[in-house]
């Protein structure tokens, strides 16, 4: 029996050994490396042939050699499967897979490519090479079982081919960062890309809106639409989207859209829709996205209070809701967001002064980034944010902050930002604070902070670039034996910090790019050495409103070549500089003792945006050329000087001018008719000159014209119908005052120089003309007027009755007339009015009481001999105060009164300041700030 079972064994081992054996052989076989087709291998060699490759045409010089350098003809590495970039089916030698990315490519693609007959391709990745700015080629619909394709960041221009729609496997679709190129659909290019799960578009130009029919791809998992210039209603859909993870349309402002229901069973990690128009409130159901990592929503038009479920997201790592119209307090809830890295509350958030001191803040100990910039938060700096070991970067910027500035703050040893400006800060800067060893930017710009600051504490932290000590009460002591050679400012503003003399240390500076001595006592010339400090770098320089007198040496050429912004003003300068380069975008010197004519050099400026030479003594005529700025310029002050001459043609077609001030000159002759190209003016001041012109209605041709001012000229004739200057929808302050102007009705404006018109300032002034005639009862029309002088006319008749319905008056000058009748009691009722003055008219009766009334003197009633009670001497008869009434008058119905002035916001002698500030303020947010969206 148990030689039948061996037998059995060996007579089955024998039938398996030819099996083993072909096992064996097939085994080995497959083993054998499966060469490049030669076709294959030929269209990738004339693929290389076809493009230029060096370090200049790379990334990244880390990438040269690239790896298109490996591929060769002869020698060892034939097959080009072993080629860098190359990936091959193991099976059939085919080429499946070509990324050649980051591979210093130059050239342009053509679709006739030999890469296009590479039609076993699967994955194909192109990008950040630079194709010279070539269309992208149809042939890659050849290109039939593509699954990935890449060509980002490749300069890639023009329309995109639709026919990429044909390559039905794609699930990976990336085209981002070429922002030459365009689409003209975006659902014709995805209709049928049903498999499609990676979706990049950025900064890619679609001039369609986003399709609904994203709604329906199913397998999506991330939509890139960052810059792409979208507008319309973003569809609701794409947000339910069920496979959904990464979804960024930041950085597109005419894309519209809320936020829909949302429910726990989304993927959703990253939410970005920074810099877009949705708006709305933050639904409740936020707080259901359990997956999410990043809600990037800043810079769009949300409104209402901030959820409390956003407590609910313990997932967060990046949380920035800056720049929103929210109300209410922060929710304490945020606390439990412990894993919170970067947390941006800033901007348009309102908070109620009893936000208690944040203690929740105490929680987030992982945060490296806190911004709570422009919330008003009225408390000391939050003893919480000791607990915040790991922090950064810290924004505390406009909230109203009060008290010292705590010496704590120094145990925050990673801390490189530091910024608390426009604040009520008070008391000395805590030594400590300069102990701060990787500080790069410290921000107490405009406090009540006070005390001394030395050179050598500002010098302690090696790697500060940044210093802002502006607008204090801070004295800073330099020394001139300190060696500064190490540390390298970059933005410097030492403002109002009590120096007496340019600091010694900027001899050792080459890297400033903005520099700020304004508002100190420094006196006398500026030293020669400061025109050698940062030569090639400085971009603002402002030395304004100190007591400097002059230059202690003569430049050929101006010294720094890169400037944009040069502030002079308010010193006592009687020659200027060489003109700034043709850089220059800002160049302020108003308020000092210069004479002379304008050098015609000044107009090699070429980007010049404000120029302000007024308050001076500047002669002379205005040098033609000016018109050159009319593409750029937007401000132009040329007031209180003595110019004379005719007013050159100072805006051709296109014209970006805003503000003309001419202002207090001897200009001669007529308004230049060039004016009607200036389709953005905002403000037209050329009072006081020697003008002598007709009434300029042709200036109701400008759209955005807000305050014109043309008193004290010599203006004439009819001042014109409604369908002029009155017709302008934006108009807010008229004066025609001191002019011999002729009209049979009355209209606008106010003289008083404002150095800052209030927000809602809304002045008519049409004193010291011929105006005869009654004011029409359609004055009480002019909603939200503040100032009313008609004063020095020749008007009759009653004083209009609607006057009482001016609530916000406040004052109201019709002296100096013909006027008669009794004083409307319903004018008692402006309890804002605190000028009024009807003096010399023909009014009788009892004088009005009550409210403001018994507030005014004598000198309000005067020269009206029919006039009688408080504050006059003369008594009534019949006390009894009886209402006008307001039959007989007649309204003209062409009156100028039925026109429906828009009264807005407007600001005047501020303009200048303000593009300073916005000027500035942008380059402050680039260097201050780490703007940090996901985009």
């Amino acid at each position: 029996m148990a030689s039948f079972l061996c037998y059995l064994m060996s007579t089955r081992l024998l039938f398996l050994i030819p099996l083993l054996h072909a096992i064996a052989t097939s085994c080995f076989a497959s083993r054998q490396p499966v060469l490049c087709h030669d076709d294959e291998s030929s269209a990738l060699l004339q693929f290389k042939q076809s493009f230029h490759w060096n370090l200049n045409s790379c990334f990244d010089p880390s990438d040269y050699p690239p790896k298109i350098s490996s591929w060769k003809v002869e020698g060892v590495d034939t097959d080009c499967c072993s080629w860098d970039g190359v990936e091959c089916n193991e099976e059939t030698g085919h080429v499946i897979g070509l990324d050649l990315s980051f591979s210093c490519l130059y050239g342009s693609m053509l679709s006739n490519s030999s890469l296009f007959s590479l039609v076993h391709l699967r994955r194909l990745n192109l990008a950040y090479n630079d194709f010279n700015s070539s269309q992208i080629p149809s042939g890659f619909s050849r290109l039939s079982g593509l699954t990935y394709l890449n060509l980002s960041a490749s300069s890639f221009s023009g329309q995109i081919p639709l026919n990429i729609s044909v390559l039905s496997k794609l699930t990976s679709l990336d085209l981002s960062f070429n922002s030459e190129l365009h689409l003209r659909s975006l659902q014709g290019l995805v209709f049928n890309l049903t498999s499609l799960k990676d979706l990049g578009l950025r900064y890619v130009q679609i001039s369609s809106p986003v399709s609904e029919i994203l709604g329906n791809l199913s397998c999506l998992r991330t939509i890139y639409l960052t810059g792409c210039g979208l507008h319309g209603e973003f569809p609701p859909g794409i947000f339910k989207l069920p496979n959904l993870q990464d979804l960024r349309v930041v950085y597109n402002p005419d894309l519209m859209g809320y936020l829909p229901e949302f429910y726990s069973s989304s993927l959703l990690k990253i939410l970005s829709l920074a810099g877009t128009s949705f708006s709305g409130k933050l639904p409740d159901s936020i707080g259901n996205l359990n997956s999410l990592n990043e809600l990037w929503i800043g810079d769009c038009n949300f409104s209402g209070h901030i959820p409390s479920s956003l407590g609910n997201l313990t997932q967060l790592i990046y949380l920035n809701l800056s720049g929103n119209s929210f109300v209410g307090q922060i929710p304490s809830s945020l606390s439990n967001l412990i894993s919170l890295k970067y947390l941006d509350l800033s901007s348009r958030l309102v908070t109620s002064s009893n936000q208690s001191s944040l203690p929740w803040l105490g929680n987030l100990g992982k945060l490296t980034f806190l911004s709570f910039q422009g919330i008003s938060l009225t408390m000391e700096i939050p003893l919480s944010l000791a607990n915040l070991t790991q922090l950064r970067y810290l924004y505390m910027d406009g909230g109203k902050l009060r008290g010292p500035i705590p010496s704590w703050l120094a145990n925050l040893t990673q801390l490189t930002v530091l910024a608390l400006s426009f604040n009520f800060l008070e008391g000395p800067i805590p030594v400590a604070i300069f102990e701060l060893k990787k500080l790069t930017l410290l921000n107490l710009y405009s406090n009540n902070l006070s005390g001394i600051v030395t050179l050598d504490m500002v010098l302690k932290p090696k790697y500060l670039a940044s210093l802002l000590l502006s607008m204090n009460n801070i004295s800073f002591l330099t020394s001139t034996n300190t060696n500064t050679s190490q540390n390298k400012f970059e933005v410097l503003g030492l403002a109002s910090c009590n120096l007496r003399h340019f600091p010694d240390f900027l001899r050792d500076q080459d890297q400033l790019q903005w520099l700020d001595l304004s508002y100190n006592n420094i006196h006398g010339q500026i030293p020669k050495w400061v025109w050698n400090t940062s030569k090639e770098t400085l971009l603002i320089v402002n030395f304004s409103h100190n007591f400097i007198t002059g230059f202690d040496q003569h430049m050929d050429n101006f010294p720094w070549p890169q400037l944009q912004i040069l502030d002079l003003r308010s010193n006592m300068l009687q020659a200027l500089p060489q003109i700034p380069p043709p850089s220059t975008l800002v160049y302020l010197v108003a308020d000092n003792m210069l004479r002379g004519e304008i050098s015609p050099l000044i107009c090699n400026i070429s980007s010049l945006y404000s120029l302000d030479l007024s308050n001076n003594d500047f002669r002379g005529i205005l040098p033609d050329c000016l018109s050159n700025f009319s593409r750029s310029l937007s401000i132009l002050n040329f007031r209180g000087n003595n110019f004379h001459g005719i007013i050159p043609q100072l805006c051709e077609k296109g014209s970006r001018m805003k503000m003309i001030d001419l202002s207090q000159n001897q200009f001669q002759g007529v308004l230049p008719r060039s004016l009607s190209n200036c389709k953005m003016l905002k403000i037209l001041n050329v009072g006081s000159n020697r003008l002598n012109d007709v009434f300029p209605s042709w200036l109701g041709t400008l759209p955005k014209l807000r305050v014109l001012i043309l008193r004290e000229n010599g203006f004439y004739g009819v001042v014109g119908s409604p369908t002029t200057i009155f017709a302008s929808p934006e108009l807010h302050i008229l004066d025609l005052s001191y002019n011999k102007f002729t009209v049979t009705i009355i209209n606008k404006g106010k003289e008083t120089v404002y150095p800052k018109i209030k927000e809602v300032f809304k002045a008519i002034d049409l004193s010291s003309n011929k105006f005869n005639g009654k004011v029409s009862e359609f004055v009480g029309n002019l909603n939200g007027l503040q100032l009313l002088n008609l004063s020095n006319n020749n008007l009759t008749d009653h004083i209009p009755l609607s006057l009482g319905d001016l609530t916000t008056l406040e004052s109201l000058d019709l002296s100096q007339n013909k006027l008669s009748g009794r004083i409307p009691w319903q004018l008692t009722q402006l309890t804002f009015l605190e000028s009024f003055n009807v003096s010399h008219n023909q009014l009788t009766g009892l004088i009005p009481h009550g409210n403001q009334f018994d507030t005014f003197e004598n000198g309000s009633f005067d020269g009206n001999l029919g006039l009688c009670g408080n504050p006059l001497s003369k008594k009534c008869e019949n006390h009894e105060q009886a209402p006008l009434s307001s039959s007989g008058i007649k309204e003209v119905q062409d009156s100028w009164f039925h026109i429906e002035f828009d009264w807005k916001i407007i600001l005047l002698g501020y303009v200048c300041g303000l593009i300073i500030g916005v000027v500035v303020g942008n380059f402050v947010t680039k260097k201050m700030q780490c703007w940090f969206v996901r985009t």
